[in-house]
């Protein structure tokens, strides 16, 4: 998989974490913080955020490249596409197991504590904790990750949605306002766009039609199998 499409998926996708993460942007400690030491704690915290989303490109590369040494990642790439796409005309609303949700709970909890420290490493834990929130767009990016078939580009191709998602969020954190609802309603139109298009990559990727970048020989080769 291209990182442009994990690039765009972060940025386009924003749109999406301003309502659901705006509020905790927005919630991050400002008391006697000026200048140069209010940007390095956002900063701490986005890093912590895309810190977490390259640990998950560890954990997705390495189901990856175990599926392309199997022979099955063009199924499996060809499988999350049709997943992703099939997603965008289905209901969204998925009920959470009971252990889940009290581990999210914990998880709400933690990070309450730390909103209330003043530390970089508080900020940059705070940042790792957001990014375990569940989120649909993250889900999609390590879909995409898992395909790229190899750990390294797994955790580049999460490296790059979480760098896509950082713009919005940091513009939120620091300026204290959102962006106006009519115009971010018009431009998360665009989310699932994006989504359709990784979905139809994916489909592409796992069909093998020997297409530079887009649709690589899968069949042929374990180098080809890694191929972004």
């Amino acid at each position: 998989m291209q990182y442009w499409t994990a690039f765009i998926l972060g940025l386009v996708g924003s749109l999406h974490c301003a309502g659901m993460c705006g509020p905790l942007a927005l919630a991050l400690p400002t008391a006697g913080r000026t200048g140069l030491s209010l940007v390095a704690e956002r900063a701490a915290y986005t890093l912590g955020r895309i810190g977490t989303y390259c640990a998950l490109g560890v954990v997705f590369g390495l189901a990856g490249r175990t599926l392309a040494l199997a022979g099955i990642q063009r199924y499996v790439s060809i499988s999350l596409g049709l997943l992703l796409v099939a997603g965008l005309f289905t209901s969204r609303k998925l009920a959470l197991a009971a252990p889940v949700i009290s581990l999210l709970q914990r998880l709400k909890r933690g990070m309450s504590n730390l909103l209330h420290r003043r530390s970089l490493s508080a900020l940059a834990m705070l940042g790792l904790l957001n990014g375990l929130l569940p989120c649909g767009l993250v889900y999609v990016a390590c879909a995409g990750a898992i395909a790229t078939g190899g750990v390294l580009s797994a955790v580049n191709y999460m490296a790059a949605f979480g760098i896509g998602t950082a713009p919005l969020m940091l513009a939120i954190s620091l300026s204290g306002r959102l962006i106006p609802m009519p115009l971010r309603l018009r431009l998360r139109a665009a989310v699932p766009i994006s989504v359709f298009v990784l979905g139809a990559l994916l489909i592409l990727r796992g069909m093998s039609l020997n297409i530079p970048y887009v649709s690589p020989d899968l069949q042929h080769g374990a180098g080809n199998c890694c191929a972004h």
